[in-house]
């Protein structure tokens, strides 16, 4: 039989870890080259990882809901055939080939995967199992030991099934049990395993708590009489929590990357933020009139669409703005090409993919992009690739009726538009007060990129073009 190992790839850029949010097989499950075995998210989207080889599921070495390091083993396969099943042998081998093989060093071909034993950063090689002492052996063959047995302990106790690892050895258990072990106070050395290969299970350590609180159970002579306390303390705990006035939430995967780049950012590139409130009636009228055009049937045409459409007629305008900043160099990078982004909050955090090219995209094109942007980023399939290389960022506040905000750069971008809620107010219009549909747009940028006065023309241009929408062909 051989054992091949699958370890947590880099599905981007830079990233050291990732966590398992579901996995699609189980132990015993055949898988083919190819087959997605589980679903992953890293620090920027959510990916599904495929197996690269055939072969049956040998154990899954990392529970759902675990952040595991990139090249932890996470899964092990049985590729090949077996001649006999592993956990037979490996249990019921006679005493005296036991004994025999603890004497001699194990053979290098053999490396055996076991759930929770974790990967060592130093060596792919796992720690081989010790040899149970020749009577436990003897008992559970029901044959009479060939070899001496040691000294037997002074107070007799019931034989386990598997016995704990000897001489100190550390028990096998995967990460979420020894937690939980932990939270109980009970030693996992002194727990019965009932898993295959001797790991010790959550139903183990649960029956080991409850039989350590059992008021029929006979403590141990030597176990002082504090041990029921130091299981009942983490259930006092618990109950404790239910009526906390404080709930700690770990910040990881997208949240924990975007909060990482915003204090980046924040604190790397000098911001400076415009504000400008116009009258968006005509391009409201525009919206329902491209709505009605039969010529962009099925396209979600709204508000947004055309305020990116106004964005890049602006770029086209004033294209110093679309440049990014190279610190090593010293230098200004200036884009010929705009890879608009769009900020989308989802249940796993903001996060902001970029259409790619938008600046050569028609009306058309752009609408379908935003559509399937938005869809992708709403299941959580968003690829690091579509967040990477963005230039400059749209951010739609105004959908949570905000009026606007001071937004943050994307790092590596030059500038970032908050749309504020377009709004029904009184307006003076042709030397008259009437109710005008009206927003406010703030503009974020990077002062060692973009000066006030072009910042000031950038952002200007963009609520001419949504304020008199016919500039969307003049100024093309």
């Amino acid at each position: 039989m051989t054992i091949r190992e699958f370890k947590m790839p880099d599905v981007g850029e830079g990233l050291t870890e990732a966590e398992i949010l579901k996995w699609y097989v189980q132990p015993g499950d055949t898988v083919t080259d190819g087959q997605v075995v589980c679903e992953v998210e890293t620090a920027k989207a959510a990916v599904e990882l495929p197996i690269p080889f055939d072969g049956v599921v040998h154990a899954l070495l990392f529970e759902e809901g675990t952040t595991v390091d990139v090249g932890q083993v996470i899964i092990s396969v049985q590729t090949g055939e077996a001649e006999a099943p592993a956990p037979v042998q490996e249990v019921a081998a006679p005493a005296a080939a036991e004994a025999e093989a603890a004497a001699e060093p194990a053979p290098p071909a053999r490396q055996p995967v076991l759930v929770g034993y974790g990967v060592s950063e130093s060596s792919t090689k796992r720690r081989p199992r010790k040899a149970a002492p020749a009577p436990a052996v003897a008992a559970q063959n029901g044959t009479a030991a060939p070899v001496a047995a040691p000294a037997a302990p002074a107070a007799p106790a019931p034989l386990p099934a598997v016995p704990a690892q000897p001489g100190g050895e550390r028990p096998l258990a995967k990460p979420p049990v020894r937690k939980l072990a932990k939270d109980l106070g009970i030693d996992l050395a002194s727990v019965v395993p009932t898993g295959d290969g001797g790991v010790v299970t959550r139903e183990d350590v649960h029956a080991a708590a409850a039989a350590a609180i059992a008021p029929q159970a006979a403590a141990p002579a030597a176990a002082p009489a504090a041990a029921p306390a130091a299981v009942a303390a983490p259930v006092a705990v618990a109950a404790a929590d239910a009526s906390a006035r404080e709930t700690r939430i770990p910040v990881k995967g997208v949240r924990k990357v975007t909060a990482q780049a915003m204090v980046g950012s924040a604190f790397t590139a000098p911001h400076v933020t415009e504000f400008i409130t116009f009258d968006v009636t005509r391009t409201m009228k525009l919206v329902q009139e491209l709505k009605a055009d039969p010529d962009l049937a099925g396209l979600r045409i709204n508000p947004l669409l055309l305020i990116a459409k106004a964005v890049l007629v602006a770029i086209r305008r004033n294209p110093d703005v679309n440049a990014s900043w190279d610190e090593a160099a010293q230098e200004i990078v200036l884009k010929h090409y705009v890879n608009l982004g769009i900020a989308a909050a989802t249940p796993r955090g903001l996060i902001v993919p970029n259409i790619k090219d938008a600046h050569a995209k028609t009306l058309g094109e752009l609408s379908e992009s935003l559509s399937s942007l938005v869809a992708t980023a709403r299941d959580g399939k968003t690829s690091p690739a579509d967040m990477q290389n963005g230039t400059i960022t749209i951010t739609n506040v105004g959908v949570f009726g905000v009026d606007t905000g001071t937004p943050i750069l994307n790092p590596g971008e030059s500038a970032i538009l908050a749309v504020g809620a377009i709004k029904l107010q009184p307006w003076v219009h042709k030397g008259k007060v009437k109710p005008r549909q009206v927003t406010t747009l703030a503009l974020s940028f990077d002062h060692r990129l973009i000066d006030g006065e072009l910042g000031s023309r950038f952002l200007a241009d963009i609520a001419a073009v949504l304020e008199h929408p016919r500039r969307l062909i003049t100024w093309s």
